[in-house]
């Protein structure tokens, strides 16, 4: 028969180190919620709680079907074909601006910062599952078949810029 006793301190760093684990677990469990399917409602947009973000999603876009799926994999609905296509160079420089709109994009999980002075295409969509009195566009900024940029905005004078994700707006 095998017998271990413990010392007073020794239980008590025992119980510790199993509250620890169980805190630790349960804000594990918590957090594992984020990649869930649930709907969820903002501003109109049905969207779905938004996955893990993958560097994955953002490369092999060689496609406009790649394209629209990426739109797809943040709930945002657009048209089949774009609204316009246009070839755009990302500045040498950031201006406060562009300081704010690269912001946002660290929040994807993006960064222009890494591509002053290239030239990049910009694919711009009508979204159509926006509840919103004006048209609402999604920009997909696009170099070397990966997605480096992007943004669901307005052009109204009252309008709005944000990220993919719920949440994540330019502010003032």
């Amino acid at each position: 028969m095998f017998v271990y006793s413990f010392k007073a301190a020794s239980a008590k760093t025992f119980g510790l180190l199993l509250i620890s684990a169980v805190v630790i677990l349960s804000l594990a469990v918590m957090m594992s919620g984020v990649g869930s399917s649930v709907v969820v409602s903002d501003n109109g947009f049905e969207i779905p709680v938004v996955k893990e973000i993958s560097p994955k999603l953002f490369k092999n876009i060689k496609s406009n079907s790649d394209r629209v799926d990426f739109l797809k994999n943040y709930g945002i609905e657009v048209q089949n074909e774009p609204f316009e296509i246009s070839e755009v160079t990302v500045p040498g420089e950031f201006d406060g601006v562009y300081l704010k709109y690269n912001e946002m994009q660290k929040v994807e999980g993006l960064d222009l910062e890494k591509y002053h002075n290239k030239q990049v295409k910009r694919y711009t969509y009508v979204v159509t599952n926006y509840n919103y009195d004006g048209t609402v566009y999604a920009n997909l900024l696009v170099y070397k078949n990966k997605i480096i940029g992007g943004d669901i905005c307005t052009a109204d004078v009252n309008g709005f810029v944000r990220g993919f994700t719920e949440g994540n707006n330019i502010v003032g």
